[in-house]
């Protein structure tokens, strides 16, 4: 993975250095845009009494029109042809040097050259639109009105959400629930591995469904809350931490622990054990893996539960005068929106009290000890 990225860091130095310097990310973009809106525009203000069956046209040509670009996209794209040398080229040769897995969003507009089709493809695609709304206009003025706005409207769809699927994650537009998950397919794709069998959908998944070239792996849950506090005892760090990195004890120091299941005493990296918890205001059982033990320094472990809830736990003592610090830092994400929306209603503010408590427990349980 990380060849990939170096890789790709110096495909794109020499790409961007190759930019004609009076490339305008905003002209190329606003003339594909402009250019699509007004014929869509023109071609259904010729609209009359539209019958009901007759709007079936226009989901029936996006469903034709990705059909075409999937086959387009996987015969040509991805296969050296003397019909798609050039689209070979751009597509392989460019689109898939400069983005891989790891490494999807652009960085400035200027990347856009990489993303978008030349300006002029939409107007070599809209002869022969044309040409099959001028056919169909002698059987259907409305049927040849719907089907060739429909066949712009889909490529200016495919040109919008690959776009979207290059934005940085922060965007806006990249946390909408179906753009999320185009955005984790297309990552898939651009896969060394699976660039060339899988996911060649841009726009929706339908295609790729059917062909049986659907890939589909969940995302790592980024771990959108992390809470910290620290306490000072009066112990030795080896003595604290060991204490602390044996989860048999937790229940008696952190009010969220209610049981657990593994062997006693402080746990090495690769070990793993389960929990009860009642954390939050909700119950529910974790299943740990421990990443890291450093006697006296740090202990780290991670956890899955229901609802795609993943968790990293650190422990980390510093020595000080009369006997160290002690630091608990909490992460923990959700996959599902409703968990997300009621841990920032509810949830949160619950565990950061019980983390509290539980500083103050540990240091009671060690004092006393």
């Amino acid at each position: 993975m990380a060849y990939d990225n170096d890789n790709a860091q110096a495909f794109r130095r020499d790409y961007r250095a190759a930019v004609h310097p009076l490339y305008n990310p905003w002209l190329h973009a606003g003339f594909v845009l402009a250019y699509g809106l007004l014929w869509i525009g023109w071609l259904w203000h010729t609209l009359e009494a539209v019958a009901p069956w007759q709007w079936l046209l226009v989901p029936a040509t996006l469903v034709f029109f990705s059909w075409g670009e999937y086959q387009v996209h996987r015969r040509l794209g991805h296969n050296r042809t003397r019909l798609g040398r050039l689209f070979y080229k751009r597509h392989t040769g460019d689109h898939h040097s400069f983005f891989v897995e790891a490494l999807m969003p652009y960085e400035t507009a200027r990347d856009w050259r990489v993303i978008l089709f030349p300006a002029w493809l939409i107007v070599l695609f809209s002869l022969p639109t044309f040409a099959a709304w001028w056919l169909l206009s002698h059987v259907d003025g409305n049927l040849a009105a719907l089907f060739a706005g429909s066949m712009l409207l889909g490529y200016m769809s495919y040109e919008l959400v690959h776009a979207c699927e290059h934005l940085p994650a922060e965007h806006p537009l990249s946390r909408l629930p179906w753009i999320r998950q185009m955005r984790r397919l297309h990552a898939l794709h651009h896969r060394r591995e699976l660039m060339h069998s899988r996911n060649f959908g841009i726009v929706h998944p339908l295609m790729d469904w059917l062909h049986g070239t659907l890939h589909w792996e969940p995302e790592a849950i980024h771990l959108q809350n992390r809470q910290q506090h620290r306490v000072r005892i009066a112990r030795p760090a080896e003595q604290v931490l060991a204490y602390a990195a044996a989860p048999s004890h937790w229940p008696e120091w952190h009010p969220s622990s209610l049981r657990i299941y593994g062997r006693e005493g402080a746990l090495i990296a690769s070990e793993r054990f389960e929990e009860d918890i009642h954390a939050g205001g909700r119950a529910g059982h974790l299943r740990w893996d421990v990443l890291d033990h450093q006697p006296a320094r740090r202990w780290q472990a991670s956890a899955r539960g229901e609802h795609g809830l993943q968790l990293l736990l650190t422990y980390e003592c510093v020595a000080v005068e009369g006997g160290c610090e002690f630091v608990r830092t909490l992460e923990y994400g959700f996959a599902s929106w409703p968990m997300r929306l009621a841990n920032l209603l509810l949830m949160r503010r619950r565990i950061e009290r019980e983390s509290q408590a539980s500083m103050q427990a540990l240091h009671d349980v060690l004092v006393r000890s």
